[in-house]
């Protein structure tokens, strides 16, 4: 039995092919192989004796030779095959054991050249690999490391892997060579300006019990590329598996506290839409604002800090029935407290801020939506005002906040506002009057349970899109709104400066709306 290694990964690759020769193996290496084994004692041959001829061009021309491929590609099971491989001189090949030049680290690093990528696309491994795996019922084909002790396993039982094993291992081999060719053809199509198709990578990461629904089948697949604020990389300290509706509502979640970088802010969602998000002095504090925001709708939701979870806002927590809880980190206390809830789902992601502008994609019957996400936040200034009435510093920062708020929350989408808080949140309605009505009753209801009136409370709106009426700026009038922040961009926008400039409200024309559908 011949096992034929040319490996770039060569983890594992010394104990494997020692343990392949105490088993009555032969070996068979290439270039940087063949001297690591050698190095390390073992009886290699190198593939130049097989083929009786040099490596060539730099080695780019090595295995690509009847004598190898023939060897790989030959049935045993057909007499003709047998005669053919026998009349030119061919020994058959077992086993082989390749993985592929780092193409993807090498474009990867920031100053790589095209030529440096170019020298980095496998030729030789791919062939092998392909043949191997195509003769599968004979040869077994190694790409992965983690498959060494299964195979030694095997081999030392048997003297062979077994015929599952082998087709097994095929299936890894093309996946593995899909892979490679995929970077390389989305390599090689940037630099030539082709975007007529779209590759995508994923690894499976969990199964999960249903989809949105119990009669729905869903799996949680993760991107290649590590990415901050993502439940593909975060860590589960504590409690049940995620769900699909789950890792929904957690991924909106993280996308609003990516908002406040550097700022203490949580954020408590249910449906994919805010129902109470603060800054504060602290995560205390932030959590208090949150919380109070709206204490009936946080009932089975999800929160989210950009700051450590502490003893003190644990203990404050741990009453309100949450289904996860997300932040960079947790304190030792913190976790005795929140972890004596069994099923409370606690994660802890990373929160780095990144400028890196990455694609979005949605699902749709037969196709594929791509986009950019939606990260830009423009930073409000009194610039952008257009009514007579300019807002004060604490209206502009709270402005500042809605916009922020506002944006993630699904359109129609109106938040009102007041001291760094939401008070209401109007989500989803079929017209932009009535996701300010809900917005700004709630935001009545909080004050008059308190004993106070919103009508004097300065309170500020912010709307992911223009108004296309002056209506919805009579109605924030009603309820005392003094400030307001839109994109602007209605063929009647003087309707509504009009309007805001009866009623002293100063309002804001950013130019950029937010949709979120």
């Amino acid at each position: 039995m011949r096992a034929l290694f040319s490996v770039s990964d060569k983890t594992g690759v010394v104990e494997f092919a020692t343990r392949l020769e105490e088993l009555g193996w032969e070996i068979i290496a290439t270039g940087g192989t063949m001297k690591l084994l050698q190095g390390a004692g073992l009886e290699v041959i190198n593939i130049s004796e097989i083929t009786g001829f040099p490596e060539i061009c730099d080695g780019r021309v090595k295995t690509l030779h009847p004598k190898v491929h023939g060897a790989l590609l030959g049935r045993r099971d057909l007499e003709s095959h047998r005669q053919q491989l026998k009349e030119n001189g061919i020994e058959y090949i077992d086993m082989v054991c390749v993985n592929l030049y780092p193409f993807k680290e090498t474009i990867a690093k920031p100053d790589v050249t095209m030529e440096d990528a170019i020298e980095h696309i496998d030729i030789g491994g791919p062939s092998m690999l392909r043949s191997a795996a195509k003769n599968w019922a004979d040869v077994t084909v190694v790409c992965n490391p983690s498959d060494y002790g299964r195979i030694l396993e095997e081999i030392a039982a048997t003297g062979n892997t077994t015929r599952q094993t082998r087709l097994e291992l095929s299936a890894k081999a093309y996946t593995h060579t899909a892979e490679y060719d995929m970077m390389i053809a989305t390599y090689m199509r940037a630099q030539a300006g082709l975007n007529e198709k779209l590759f995508l990578e994923y690894d499976l990461k969990q199964g999960l019990r249903y989809g949105e629904n119990p009669h729905q089948e869903a799996k949680f697949y993760s991107a290649l590329e590590k990415q901050p604020f993502s439940l593909a990389s975060a860590e589960q300290l504590h409690g049940k598996e995620l769900s699909y509706n789950n890792i929904q509502d957690a991924n909106a979640a993280l996308n609003i506290v990516r908002e406040f970088a550097g700022t203490p802010f949580c954020v408590g969602l249910k449906h994919m839409n805010p129902c109470g998000a603060a800054i504060g002095k602290d995560v205390v504090d932030a959590w208090t604002k949150a919380y109070e925001a709206d204490t009936v709708s946080i009932f089975g939701g999800i929160v989210a800090t950009n700051c450590e979870i502490n003893a003190e806002v644990a203990a404050l927590m741990k009453p309100i029935f949450l289904e996860i809880i997300m932040a960079p980190s947790f304190t030792p206390e913190a976790l005795e407290i929140l972890c004596t809830k069994k099923n409370l789902r606690l994660l802890k992601v990373d929160m780095t801020p990144d400028n890196v502008q990455r694609k979005q994609y949605v699902s749709v019957n037969g196709g594929m939506l791509v986009q950019d996400q939606d990260t830009t936040t423009k930073l409000l200034d009194r610039e952008m005002c257009v009514t007579k009435t300019v807002p004060t510093d604490g209206q502009m920062t709270d402005l500042q906040f809605a916009w922020r708020i506002v944006k993630h929350v699904k359109s129609n989408a109106i938040v009102v506002v007041k001291d760094g808080a939401t008070l209401g949140v109007g989500a989803g309605q079929m017209n932009r009057v009535g996701s300010a009505e809900i917005a700004l009753r709630q935001a009545q209801d909080a004050y008059s349970a308190k004993g106070g009136d919103v009508t004097k409370a300065g309170i500020v709106l912010g709307s992911d899109g223009f108004f296309p009426f002056g209506d919805s700026v009579a109605m924030a009038a009603r309820f005392g709104v003094s400030a307001i922040v839109q994109p602007g961009g209605s063929v009647r926008d003087q309707e509504s400066i009009d309007e805001a400039d009866r009623n002293g409200i100063a309002m804001l024309f950013t130019g950029m709306r937010h949709f979120k559908h």
